[in-house]
């Protein structure tokens, strides 16, 4: 079971891929829906016997991978409830996604090949979660930065798309970097990358320094950055999230099952199985829940000014990683993964009715560009209703648990760093509810803004893009309310077991004491933002435009996602440019070549054209030469005695 829950999207992508002139599109989403479905099946009876049972930890060994010195690591399956957890979360969504793809893409030439992408994108990413060492973790981790590349580019006849690709590629090997810095330095602290060994052995080296650059540093601070560097990547947090908005270029299952439910979550995962790491490094749980606050409100600030309707949630996307992320700063592990699970539900359910209302819009992005289209397609309005309102925490939906139990660990911590998260996530959720409803109103509500034949082509998805729509709803609707008691309630220490370091201070206890305004807080906002979406967009539409002319500087700062991506074309692509041009055409190209290979040809061509001027063809030329040649034998012979 636990095996087969693993391997059986693998075998359906290798089925499909290399299969696909025999099986043709049809057998090629069979094969590779029946693995995913089958796998999401067994992921129900896997967290019932694991999450749900007395069998907090099983340990399934399949062979040993690596036995170099003293490294041994093992191809293993550790399931414990935050495996269990993910393997709901990645094998359901993946499921709904794999269906969902049969409609959206049945006009694409390469059907086979995608889904076996997808396929294999879930491979990777039920690898990584359910790794038993560093290295296989590290192994998913790259697998799912390949799948994504080649989803994100599937469409690889469009440049955008070809380079979106590349920077979410070289992105994330920036992040990667950090976290084969971190394996490094865990394997030379404590010998080993068994995660097992290393979560027993961590309090031995709580106090353990390390001298670097003739500085004492504290080693598991150190170690701690690092890995977070590699989640900074892979969850697009501030500072290396360029990536995520231009991976939309990629079709609309691919963000959802991506950038909503699974990749974006790899480091969330990566940093809550490390946990007992994390408790011992306190500079560095600090750091996190710095970056995690500064992603919430920066992400929400530029979407609200976003006009594609899938950027305005690939916005929400890295602004609701930034909640997860700082609530593991205040160690609130728990409510992390929790806002994990439910946020997997909505916002998978907000990409694919994004995709739905777009296929209905004859492929139209631009949100300025629909209006009015709520009666055409009154399903998929009602499901990214429910979507926006769970994303928006109104009560009592999905986002609406997970998220203000966030933000109450936050208050509840009574730390600066704490304080400054709670905050950032107040103005967020502010935020966050304006631009959900700027974009249901833009998108299904006004006077239509759409040509006369996009209008007239208006129609509802076929069920197997709507059935999809409405399991996820389901999640959205009741994740939380189910989820709460066993994640972040009563039921909290028996659900976990060990999975989840147990920290010096209990941040879900703490924020069950909050002030009673603090619970009230989110929703208010929330309620706030709603109703000022009203105002702008359906009440006194003029307004926006007002407002973009006044403060022109700040939405231009705004619409231009606060020049990250000038900056760091100023500071590192350009450099790098010129720098490798002229190490090409000075290094490469004059001094390689130009002396090398090039200049060796050159002399050598030289030489005989010079040598060919004296074969003239007269015959007096050739007896001169003789004789002269004839003189210097001689002369040489009489020298030399």
């Amino acid at each position: 079971m636990y095996v087969a829950a693993i391997f059986l999207p693998l075998l359906g992508a290798i089925v499909a891929g290399f299969g696909r002139h025999i099986l043709g599109d049809r057998g090629a989403q069979i094969v590779t829906i029946s693995g995913v479905g089958i796998a999401a099946i067994l992921s129900v009876f896997i967290f019932f016997d694991v999450a749900l049972g007395d069998n907090k930890l099983v340990v399934v060994e399949l062979f040993t991978w690596i036995a170099s010195g003293d490294m041994d690591a093992k191809w293993a399956l550790r399931i414990d409830t935050l495996t269990a957890v993910m393997l709901i979360v990645v094998n359901w969504v993946s499921f709904m996604v794999h269906l969902y793809s049969v409609g959206y893409m049945h006009h694409d030439p390469s059907i086979p090949r995608f889904q076996a992408y997808l396929s294999f994108f879930t491979f990777a990413m039920l690898m990584l979660v359910t790794a038993d060492n560093l290295i296989q973790l590290f192994f998913g981790w790259e697998g799912v930065g390949v799948a994504s590349y080649l989803l994100i580019g599937f469409w690889y006849h469009k440049q955008s798309a070809n380079a979106a690709a590349m920077k979410a590629f070289l992105v994330n090997r920036v992040g990667d970097f950090g976290f084969a810095l971190g394996i490094a330095g865990v394997f030379f602290l404590f010998d080993t990358v068994n995660f097992q060994e290393i979560f027993e052995r961590a309090p031995e080296f709580a106090e353990t320094t390390v001298v670097f650059f003739g500085i004492e540093w504290h080693a598991l601070t150190i170690i701690a950055i690092l890995l977070f560097i590699g989640a900074m990547g892979k969850s697009a947090q501030l500072g290396l999230h360029t990536w995520l908005p231009d991976a939309m270029e990629g079709p609309t299952p691919v963000s959802a099952l991506i950038h909503a439910a699974t990749m974006v979550t790899a480091g969330v995962f990566m940093v809550t199985r490390m946990s007992p790491l994390f408790e011992l490094a306190p500079t560095a749980l600090m750091l996190v829940t710095i970056i995690g606050a500064l992603t919430a409100f920066f992400a929400a600030t530029v979407g609200c000014v976003q006009n594609d309707i899938k950027r305005v949630i690939a916005y929400s996307t890295c602004s609701q990683l930034g909640y997860m992320f700082f609530a593991i700063g205040v160690s609130a592990y728990q409510a992390a993964i929790f806002h994990l699970m439910t946020h997997a539900f909505f916002k998978a359910l907000l990409f694919l009715g994004a995709g739905s209302v777009i296929h209905a819009m004859s492929d139209e992005q631009d949100i300025r560009k629909m209006g009015g289209i709520w009666k055409h397609i009154k399903l998929t309005y009602a499901m990214m209703w429910i979507g926006s309102l769970a994303l928006a925490g109104v009560p009592f939906f999905a986002g609406y648990f997970s998220k203000d139990m966030i933000l109450e660990a936050a208050y509840g911590a009574h730390s600066g760093v704490g304080q400054f998260a709670f905050w950032m996530g107040i103005a967020a959720a502010f935020m966050t509810a304006f631009y959900s409803w700027r974009l249901l109103i833009l998108v299904f509500h006004g006077k239509p803004r759409a040509d006369e034949y996009v209008m007239s082509h208006i129609h509802e998805s076929p069920a197997v893009m709507t059935v999809p729509l409405m399991v996820l709803a389901v999640g959205a609707v009741f994740a939380g309310y189910v989820g709460y008691d066993m994640f972040i309630g009563h039921g909290m220490e028996a659900f976990w077991g060990e999975a989840i370091a147990r920290s010096g201070f209990d941040a879900i206890e703490a924020a069950h004491h909050v002030p009673g305004w603090v619970p009230l807080a989110p929703t208010v906002v929330g309620l706030t933002g709603i109703a000022m979406a009203y105002v702008f967009y359906l009440f006194a539409p003029g307004i926006p435009k007002a407002l973009a002319s006044t403060f022109a500087p700040v939405h231009r700062f705004l619409l231009n996602k606060w020049y990250f991506d000038e900056l760091y074309d100023a500071i590192f692509v350009r450099p790098t440019w010129y720098l490798g041009r002229g190490f090409w055409k000075s290094g490469d190209g004059a001094l390689i070549d130009g002396v090398g290979p090039d200049g060796i040809a050159a002399a050598a061509k030289g030489v005989a054209q010079r040598l060919s001027k004296m074969q003239s063809g007269y015959v007096f030329h050739y007896a001169f030469f003789m004789i002269a040649g004839l003189f210097g034998f001689v002369t040489w012979y009489m020298i030399k005695g």
